[in-house]
């Protein structure tokens, strides 16, 4: 699916010099509001405990919120945007155990942009490259194990980000959107972890390197002021 959608994107480059119509130039500020599903693409190192054994990586649970982004043209072909959402919410599962916790964030995004064509074409392509910062919170453990997991946190994450887009332009003023993004988020996840020592209850700090590097998926409606 993801191929298909990427590949349809960027064929549509290659036809969006034959619609005549006004589209984004210099000076447009673009808003758009849709749905946006982050799907993450994530690994980890094992979870290895004392008591369990090896219950393997952490698995994350993909999620849709409503997603916005506010755009600017620069020239009739390049422009900046901020993509934001509403928080997004994930079940984190261990194979095993099951669910075990969840987690908010939330991804600004800041990217650079070309778009493809010319001001007066109604479909606009783009591509677009920069940077994601994403902030964790609400970080709460479901499924204690028996006792076992307490204390989670996940450290916020900066990393590279890239996206490829089209609008199709409906009026003046009014378009349609797709776009699909890939973000490179890494955190540490970090928990205690009790077991019990020869009668005795030991607890220990654990600490795991997760890359989630999700896909995120976002069809909208714009408006260009």
């Amino acid at each position: 699916m993801k191929k298909t959608i990427v590949s349809g994107l960027i064929a549509a480059a290659l036809l969006s010099t034959g619609f005549a119509a006004s589209a984004h130039q210099a000076g447009d500020i673009i808003v758009r509001a849709g749905a946006v599903t982050v799907a993450p693409n994530e690994s980890s190192q094992d979870v290895v405990t004392p008591d369990l054994g090896n219950l393997g990586e952490f698995s994350v649970s993909s999620n849709t919120q409503l997603g916005l982004n506010f755009g600017y043209m620069l020239t009739d072909n390049f422009g900046i945007e901020l993509l934001a959402a509403t928080p997004f919410s994930h079940d984190i599962s261990l194979k095993g155990v099951g669910k075990v916790a969840e987690t908010k964030h939330l991804p600004p995004t800041l990217v650079a942009q070309y778009y493809f064509g010319s001001a007066d074409s109604k479909l606009r392509p783009y591509i677009g490259a920069g940077v994601n910062f994403t902030n964790f919170f609400d970080n709460e453990i479901t499924n204690d194990a028996g006792g076992r997991l307490s204390d989670l946190s996940l450290s916020n994450s900066w990393g590279v980000a890239a996206q490829v887009g089209i609008d199709y332009q409906v009026n003046k003023n009014w378009l349609v959107n797709a776009s699909v993004w890939y973000a490179q988020i890494s955190t540490d996840a970090k928990f205690n972890y009790t077991f019990d020592n020869a009668g005795t209850a030991t607890t220990v700090p654990v600490t795991i390197e997760t890359d989630i590097n999700p896909w995120v998926y976002m069809v909208s409606v714009g408006y260009t002021f």
